[in-house]
Order: structure tokens, then C-alpha cells, then sequence
């Protein structure tokens, strides 16, 4: 078996050629498919419309973002508990699914206008100082708890076929350690084809659904938008709906901080800094706006897409974008979302399983390359509150409830480790006192990105002493 070699990391996609440029799009669309399509399963809403506005709130993302952060936009699970809320209260109202869904989508456009605040506060105040709140303690923690809270799925998955899921991960290691040429760059792909094909093979695929389904189909219906609801609203559910779940934000906010610093430690470039956290939250904010007015599902930055990341060093924002246009040409396909919906589980699973890994070992590496000191007592009491919170509550209750307020165990995690962080005497890490761990992380990009020198010319002289 030939020797591993490291992978050098690509910035410019083009340098590969367009046909591998498109295969790199494509896994990234099929690394955020399986999470992206559950979401309306379990709510109601269309995968098609999802499928859509994952894709238009991607391309949203990336103009307001300088065409710069490499992240794909897909469906948020934090809202699942809003959605269910609101469906409830419009039950008891004399309302089915249906009918409430596009009240929950107009709660859902009102948080994310909620990120246009934070986003404000930002740019007042500017990230060096507002991220005081977010040193490496907390933000690597919270990085950890995302690729852990999530591998829960990724294992249940498996579960359905392990001998599937196994063969998912063995092409992935395989292909990514010793693979050839452009078989290195998509071990995801090729995990997923290869699984999918075996698993067919042995006849555990269910076609039906896919012979039924139409070649061409639009993604959404009018009277499932929430501007349906406008021509004969029933104010009371709509202002409850706004304050239920208008609070839910608060946790994805966090989640959107922890996923720019997973998202610039995997990259090594700083974007919380360039285009600036103001600018991917008001992406965020705005592609769930856009979203929830047409009946899909809240968008958040996908953790999957960093995994793939992680894994193929192919950090050109070029290859998210094509993802982007593919979910939206195949949004207009029953019969391409068909087949993906009877993915076998398994083939879900094995493939999550590595990329939920990589998240959490992100931020092992931002612990680590931050030098954070965690035979200090401080460091370690907020470190593992953290991970202990975001881990028992979304494996114990699944949120705390407060009123009409649900919170995930990494919102209340996030909380809680930035408040210990604020008030904790003895902090041992402030910007610009490791200016190593700054330049290399937080505050100067990558000393690998090839304009990287001329960029910042005073802190690459730095380095050379």
C-alpha cells in the first residue's frame, strides 16, 4: 500500500479543472442532502422548497460575505421544537398542519431578523472587541460539543446497517489516505456511492418512490408560503408564533459563532475578522428570512460541509457555490430528490460519522494551537461545563423549557461558558498577547494562503524571528 502523504491545501479550485471542480460540488451537496431533507420530513415542509433556498440562501450567503467564507447553508434543527410549538397552538385553534406551518415560517422570518441586530452590534463595536467574549476556552469547547451532539444521529444511523455504514467509512479512509489524483479530494463522494450501491445491490433500497416521481416539478406551492397567511391572518397566532420562537435565535446565533471559528480553524484564515462576523451573520439572518417566507425550513452554516473541508484541504469558497446551484437545479427535480430520500440510513450514518468527528476535532485543534492552559482551574471549570451541558442536555431532556422558550444543550452551554469567561477572574488569554496563536488562527488569516505575505506584510516579518 503506497505511503500517506499530507494533502497541501487548495485555494483555487480552478488550478484542478472544471469536471473535478464539479465533483467537489457535488459531495458537497450530497454531505449536507441527508441532514438538509430531514428536517422537513419531521416538520411538514416541502423538500423541494428546502432543496431551494438551501441553494439561494447559499449563493445569498456568499454575495454578502465578499465571496470569501467557504460554508454551505442548509436546514436548521434548532427550530424543529418552534415548528411543533406553533403547530400545536394552531390545533387548538381548529387548524391542521398545514394551515399553521406558515404562521411557524412567519416566527421563523422574525428570528432571522434577530441576527441583523447582532450583527449591528459588531460592527459598532468590532469583532476584536466583541470577541473578548469568545476566546479559544470557550469557542473550542463549543466546536467539540457540535461534531458530539450530533454524533448521536450519525451513530443511530448506523445502527440500521452497520456492515453499510462500516464500508461508507472504510471507502472515505481509504480514499482520502491513499487515494489517487482526484479520488483523494472526494473520499465523501465516493463513500456515499459506494455504500449506495452496495446497499442496492442486496436489495435494501426501496425504488418505488423513485419510479413515481415526476422528472420536473416546482419546489413550492403558494398556499404553503407565509404570505398565504396575509390574506386572511389570524393576528393572535401570529404574533404567538413570533414570540415563541423569535427566542430560539439566541441559541442558533451562538451556534453560527461556534461555526465561523470551526469553519476559520479548519481554513486557517480568519473570518470572523475578513468579510467580518457582521457580515456572515446579516448571510445567515437573511437566507433564513428568505427561506421561512416560502415555506422552507431555517437555514444555519452546515457543519458537514466543514467536515468535507477538513477532509479534501479544497478551502475554494468556488466549490460551495456550485453545490449551491446544484441543489437548486435538482430543487426542480421530484425524481433526483426521490433518490436521495431512500438513501439507505446507513450510508447516512457512516458518512456523518467521519464529518461529525472532524468538527469535534477542530476544535481539539483550536484548544491546541491556542496553547489553552487546562491545568488552570478556570480554563478547565468553563471547559467542561461546556462540553457537559451541550452533551447531558441534547442526550437528557433534549432543551431546558422556560415559558415558551426552548433552548438546545449547546445554547445553554454557549451561555453559559461566554458568562463564565465574562465574570471569572484570572482570564489568561487576550488578542494580540499570543501574536503566533493570532496570526496563525484568530487575527491574521494563513500564513499558508498563498497572498498571505503580501497581505500582511509587519506579521510575516514577525514570523521570521
Amino acid at each position: 500500500m503506497a505511503e500517506y502523504t499530507r494533502p497541501a491545501a487548495v485555494f483555487d479550485a480552478r488550478t484542478l479543472g472544471k469536471p473535478k471542480m464539479l465533483l467537489l460540488g457535488f459531495q458537497h451537496m450530497f454531505a449536507m442532502f441527508g441532514a438538509t431533507v430531514l428536517v422537513p420530513a419531521l416538520t411538514g415542509l416541502s423538500v423541494s422548497a428546502t432543496l431551494l433556498f438551501a441553494g439561494l440562501g447559499t449563493i445569498l450567503f456568499h454575495l454578502l460575505t465578499k465571496m470569501k467564507v467557504p460554508a454551505f447553508l442548509g436546514s436548521s434543527f434548532a427550530f424543529i421544537g418552534g415548528y411543533a410549538a406553533v403547530v400545536e397552538i394552531g390545533a387548538a385553534r381548529g387548524l391542521d398542519q398545514a394551515a399553521s406551518l406558515p404562521y411557524a415560517c412567519i416566527g421563523v422570518f422574525f428570528a432571522g431578523l434577530m441576527y441583523l441586530v447582532l450583527a449591528t452590534l459588531f460592527k459598532l463595536f468590532g469583532v476584536k472587541r466583541v470577541m473578548r467574549y469568545f476566546p479559544p476556552v470557550v469557542t473550542g469547547p463549543i466546536i467539540i460539543a457540535i461534531g458530539l451532539t450530533l454524533s448521536g444521529s450519525a451513530v443511530t444511523n448506523c445502527a440500521t446497517n452497520w456492515w453499510i455504514a462500516i464500508f461508507a467509512v472504510a471507502i472515505i479512509i481509504v480514499c482520502n489516505l491513499w487515494g489517487k489524483g482526484m479520488i483523494r479530494i472526494i473520499p465523501v463522494l465516493m463513500g456515499v456511492v459506494g455504500s449506495y450501491l452496495l446497499a442496492a445491490c442486496f436489495g435494501m433500497v426501496d425504488f418505488t418512490s423513485v419510479r413515481e416521481a415526476a422528472w420536473i416539478g416546482f419546489p413550492f406551492k403558494m398556499e404553503n408560503t407565509a404570505f398565504h397567511v396575509f390574506k386572511d391572518p389570524e393576528w393572535g397566532l401570529v404574533l404567538t408564533a413570533i414570540i415563541t420562537i423569535i427566542p430560539i435565535s439566541l441559541a442558533t446565533m451562538m451556534e453560527h459563532i461556534g461555526d465561523m471559528c470551526a469553519i476559520s480553524s479548519t481554513t486557517e484564515i480568519n473570518y470572523l475578522e475578513d468579510p467580518g462576523l457582521h457580515r456572515t451573520l446579516m448571510g445567515d439572518g437573511l437566507a433564513t428570512a428568505l427561506a421561512s417566507m416560502f415555506g422552507a425550513p431555517a437555514n444555519t452554516t452546515y457543519g458537514e460541509n466543514t467536515g468535507v473541508l477538513n477532509l479534501t484541504k479544497v478551502f475554494d469558497p468556488r466549490v460551495i457555490r456550485i453545490a449551491a446551484v446544484l441543489a437548486i437545479i435538482f430543487s426542480f427535480c421530484p425524481k433526483f430528490a426521490a433518490i436521495v430520500s431512500v438513501m439507505p440510513a446507513a450510508t447516512i450514518g457512516g458518512v456523518s460519522l467521519v464529518l461529525y468527528g472532524m468538527i469535534s476535532a477542530v476544535g481539539v485543534r483550536n484548544l491546541v494551537e491556542n496553547k489553552v492552559d487546562l491545568t488552570y482551574s478556570r480554563n478547565l471549570l468553563i471547559a467542561a461545563l461546556i462540553l457537559v451541558l451541550a452533551i447531558g442536555i441534547n442526550y437528557g431532556p433534549g432543551s431546558i423549557v422556560m415559558g415558551k422558550i426552548s433552548l438546545s444543550g449547546l445554547a445553554v452551554a454557549a451561555l453559559v461558558g461566554i458568562i463564565m469567561n465574562a465574570f471569572l477572574p484570572g482570564k489568561d488569554y487576550e488578542f494580540g498577547k499570543n501574536k503566533r496563536a493570532d496570526i496563525s488562527v484568530n487575527l491574521g488569516g494563513s500564513t499558508r494562503h498563498p497572498n498571505w505575505r503580501q497581505e500582511h506584510p509587519e506579521d510575516a516579518d514577525y514570523l521570521k524571528k
